[in-house]
């Protein structure tokens, strides 16, 4: 039997439910056609033009990606706007969008970033809604595998998700055992993780002031990069999706880092 669009999209559906996303996000089908073949799957963060770009050239039927195309409203679909050309690109070459954003966060993303740092004794960072199976939430609170200096915790997240670099704020050898992560923009994470008391929160984005606060409150701040802790996304789809779907062809687009250190 032939595999289209809808058998993917429903099995996403149903793994990471729409109402487990916030209320301003924008997971599901961006672009595309339901009832369109797949036979050739790009798994990546973002629907940028060189994603896109590669998409055409490995002659792809859909991109999933984390972050979705379309979060604001758009008047029109023409090449004046970046949203309309990329949307041009993929319907012109009969490729479909398929976005899993914070639904997946609530429902994976943060316990499978809590494994890969090896957290014991974890507990959702911030609860946002339940279902009958418990509540979910973003993000993860945990101990560390043993107690350690800060800068021994940032080196172990630089090696557990393949870094070059983490900002610190505070103390380097200030010792920590119980901690809290975060993929992606976790500013808002800041308070959650206090009320928890935890030693360091592990995130991205973190502005100036946000982190030197979180300080003076007694929590040090590790800032991997909003990409930093994110990538790990693309190979846990992939992994499930070769499983699920072994016939397909999936191509993983390891992203860098958008921005070099001069």
């Amino acid at each position: 039997m032939e595999l289209k669009i809808r058998d993917i999209v429903e099995k996403l559906e149903e793994i990471y439910p729409y109402q487990m996303a916030m209320d301003w996000d924008n997971p599901g089908l961006q672009v595309g056609r339901l009832e369109h073949p797949v036979r050739c799957v790009v798994l990546a963060l973002d629907a940028t033009d060189a994603v896109i770009e590669r998409c055409v050239r490995e002659n792809a039927d859909m991109l999933i990606t984390h972050h979705p195309l379309l979060m604001g409203g758009i008047r029109q679909v023409n090449e004046q706007s970046m949203a309309g050309r990329r949307i041009l690109a993929m319907a012109e070459h009969g490729i479909s969008h398929f976005a899993i954003h914070t639904n997946y966060d609530t429902v994976k993303m943060g316990s499978l970033a809590g494994k890969i740092l090896g957290l014991s004794e974890t507990e959702i960072l911030e609860v946002t809604g339940s279902t009958d199976q418990g509540p979910y939430g973003i993000g993860e609170a945990g101990n560390l595998p043993q107690e350690m200096t800060a800068a021994a915790c940032c080196m172990l997240v630089k090696e557990r998700f393949r870094l070059d670099g983490v900002r610190l704020f505070g103390d380097k050898e200030k010792m920590v055992r119980r901690v809290a992560i975060s993929p992606g923009s976790g500013k808002s994470m800041i308070k959650p993780a206090l009320a928890l008391g935890v030693d360091l929160l592990i995130t991205g984005d973190i502005g100036h002031h946000d982190g030197i606060d979180a300080v003076d409150q007694g929590m040090l701040v590790a800032d991997a990069g909003h990409y930093g802790i994110e990538h790990i996304f693309i190979r846990q789809m992939s992994e499930w999706m070769r499983q699920m779907y072994p016939r397909l062809e999936i191509i993983e687009v390891q992203e860098q880092m958008p921005f070099v250190s001069i």
